[in-house]
């Protein structure tokens, strides 16, 4: 307790936070210099505490930062993962470390939980470029071909879509459909890399990642000349011309595997760079190049707001429930596996 104001936690870095905290910066101490150690283990010691007291689980995504990835959170993973995990929990109260659709997809699969998301302006370009009056649109456009849409999108988006899928199982989504033709969204560039595995024609629309759309094909090759012999993973939001520059492409939970299998001395993953340290965490032994593009949305996340969240729970996700009840098919059908017109 803090003895000045009984109201407030203290958050000073105390002997028992740091005995408490110790084991937890061994696993990130390659990644967090030691001088930043004691500004972030009090409010890790706390969050900890506050979960334990509330029976609260922390999602944290892949790209969150390494203090919150591998010392607050309870699951780990893409966004098929924390999909998965949701759908799960016997936790009374979700806590997002991730954006906004993650935290409404944790809601969907959870309508009787309370879900929060540290900060309500985490969002996504891709989620933000497309709404459910335009799926609806495509549908009138081209009647009786499956919606297959990827997972960062708002709710009402997916209530209007068949399935969902995510960039670490979409050419197997596109694939179990069984059918000639198929709408995928918003994400062009994975819609295009995704064509490519599967025999299916794609009807595209003009989603981009804000982050894995800056790379480019010299950037690459700049990477390469830069670094000899670095093995180069891409995530498929990239764009085809910048896959085809790479020696792998996959989620981040599949460059996460690649990484594990194969043990690439030196190693760089084309994607958002806080993903880097995560796994640099894992690996103390590889040496990772950073390309290092932030996401805006996923650094409005931190141990601070996280904090915030489980003492005041005042940033919680509703969703009209019709909307969830609609987007919870085509969610449950990319989990469970479906088949178009079964």
């Amino acid at each position: 307790m803090n003895v000045l104001n009984p109201n407030k936690p203290d958050l000073r870095y105390t002997s028992e936070v740091e005995k408490s905290t110790a084991h937890l910066y061994d696993k990130v101490r390659k990644v967090i210099p030691e001088v930043e150690w004691p500004v972030f283990a009090p409010l890790i010691h706390r969050i900890n505490q506050l979960k334990a007291q509330k029976n609260a689980v922390i999602l944290g995504h892949n790209y969150m930062t390494p203090e919150i990835f591998h010392c607050v959170a309870d699951i780990t993973g893409d966004s098929l993962a924390l999909a998965r995990s949701a759908s799960k929990t016997e936790a009374d109260i979700i806590v997002m470390a991730g954006v906004h659709f993650m935290a409404e997809t944790s809601k969907i699969m959870n309508p009787s939980k309370k879900v929060l998301i540290p900060d309500m302006g985490a969002g996504c370009t891709l989620a933000e470029a497309i709404t459910a009056a335009d799926v609806r649109k495509l549908k009138a456009q081209y009647p009786g071909v499956p919606v297959v849409t990827y997972v960062n999108t708002s709710a009402d988006v997916k209530a209007e879509s068949d399935i969902c899928c995510t960039s670490a199982n979409a050419a197997q989504i596109v694939e179990g459909l069984g059918v000639p033709r198929v709408i995928m969204l918003p994400d062009e560039y994975l819609a295009l890399n995704t064509a490519k595995l599967v025999k299916a024609e794609i009807i595209t629309w003009k989603g981009r990642c804000v982050v894995h759309e800056q790379f480019s094909p010299a950037d690459i090759r700049g990477m390469r000349e830069s670094n000899p012999g670095v093995v180069v993973l891409a995530h498929p939001e990239c764009s085809p011309e910048v896959v085809a520059e790479c020696d792998y492409t996959g989620s981040t939970a599949g460059m996460i595997d690649y990484v594990a299998k194969h043990r690439p001395p030196k190693v760089v993953l084309v994607t958002e760079c806080s993903m880097s340290d995560n796994v640099a965490a894992d690996f103390p032994e590889l040496d990772f190049v950073k390309p290092c593009n932030l996401c805006p949305f996923m650094k409005k996340i931190e141990l601070q707001n996280i904090l915030h969240s489980l003492e005041a729970e005042t940033t919680e996700v509703h969703i009209d429930p019709a909307i969830a009840a609609k987007a919870r098919v085509s969610v449950e059908r990319m989990i469970t596996g479906w088949k178009y017109g079964t």
